[in-house]
């Protein structure tokens, strides 16, 4: 019994610590995760930063100012340095960012690479939610309206390439690009583990060591090698999409074997467990079984499989595509971004084309986090520091 004779404060923090407890123990699996997820920063930060990334290549077509094909190329600033809008010059500041003009011309100083003059007496005026380029938001909705653009003229934030495409808008539509891809490939791995893992697993015997012989042929299979046999058959009249879609299909179908031998691993040890002896008397089918009790006994290596697995699949993406075995122009992803930073041309004078790898960088990064800490916070018997 509460003691009535306890001040007023101490009688809420004991009903508030009641509510709290009441709330842990009838709290579902889901909730308990992201409780548990939630007290760890680094894996919060990086999941901001993710969301970011996401909304970017959701929203490329919007956020970018000009079409990343040929068709939104400035053919006047061919290998441009990346323009930043400003808000004061010698003449003063303004309320509404702006640039000044800039001309080039080439120079025999320079063996004749682009010098830039810019003409600090006129300023050109960056606008917001401006008509452009035709796009098709998510693939479906018309439109031509973009987030900023100038009164007249291009901006480009991140410079331009040697066709005068922008690389700001190349940029975000790589990064969705190269997600579509990543989640393709993890779809495909991840229904055909499940099946497969779960199938040798539960019924172990001849069939599991059938299934476990294929698995590790396909394990043996070198990775460029297949995919420099494949790219040798596609046919060059197929469409960026189909080749697309082709990719996304090989590196789904050559990712599942060790997501398929953790599940098979952890269906051996615990088939033979009392609640699955239970369900099985209780007249329970294989896949309500394996579906139902099994694999949520688990659910924390599915979760870090599958988010460990995503970067995994955009690094093979951009690894073939920075070889030329992937994504090739006009499709914008980031290993086809990253072959134009091979050139030592581009080191020594146009270093703004690494901009693409800090997205790189970053979006890897940043699945390996959120990896992490939903490993913890799946797992019920870690120390998650609060």
């Amino acid at each position: 019994m509460t003691d009535l004779s306890q001040d007023p404060q101490t009688a809420a923090e004991e009903t508030a610590l009641d509510a709290r407890k009441q709330a842990y123990f009838t709290a579902s699996q889901g909730q308990l995760i992201w409780a548990r997820f939630r007290k760890q920063r680094a894996a919060m930060i990086a999941a901001c930063v993710l969301l970011v990334l996401i909304l970017s290549g959701l929203f490329a077509p919007f956020l970018s100012p000009y079409d990343p094909t040929a068709k939104g190329r400035n053919a006047d600033y061919l290998n441009g340095a990346p323009q930043v809008p400003q808000f004061c010059d010698k003449s003063g500041c303004s309320l509404r960012p702006f640039l000044h003009p800039v001309t080039r011309e080439r120079s025999l100083a320079t063996n004749f690479r682009w010098v830039e003059k810019v003409n600090e007496d006129e300023r050109i005026y960056m606008q917001f939610f401006v008509t452009g380029d035709d796009y098709r938001l998510f693939g479906v909705v018309p439109s031509r309206l973009h987030l900023f653009g100038m009164e007249e003229g291009y901006i480009h934030i991140f410079g331009t390439d040697a066709a005068g495409k922008d690389i700001f808008s190349r940029t975000l539509h790589a990064v969705w690009t190269s997600l579509q891809v990543g989640a393709m490939g993890v779809v495909i791995s991840f229904v055909l583990a499940l099946i497969i893992g779960g199938v040798s697993g539960y019924y172990g015997g001849w069939l599991d060591s059938v299934i476990q012989m294929i698995t590790d042929a396909i394990r043996t299979v070198p990775a460029i090698p297949l995919f420099m046999a494949i790219a040798a058959f596609i046919p060059a009249e197929w469409s960026a999409e189909m080749r697309f879609f082709f990719i996304s299909m090989i590196l789904g179908l050559i990712g599942w074997p060790t997501l398929a031998r953790r599940i098979r691993t952890h269906l051996l040890t615990e088939r033979n467990q009392d609640y699955v002896l239970a369900a099985q008397l209780s007249g329970a089918s294989p896949s309500h079984v394996i579906r139902r009790h099994l694999l949520p006994s688990f659910t924390s290596y599915i979760i870090v499989d599958l988010v460990i697995s995503f970067p995994y699949m955009v690094l093979s993406e951009t690894a073939l595509s920075f070889i030329g075995l992937g994504l090739k122009d006009p499709v914008n992803s980031l290993g086809v971004m990253l072959q134009n930073v091979t050139k030592s041309d581009v080191l020594l004078n146009y270093q703004w084309y690494f901009i693409p790898v800090i997205f790189f960088i970053t979006l890897v990064m940043a699945f390996v986090f959120v990896g992490d800490g939903l490993r913890d916070a799946a797992d019920p018997y870690s120390e998650v520091k609060k």
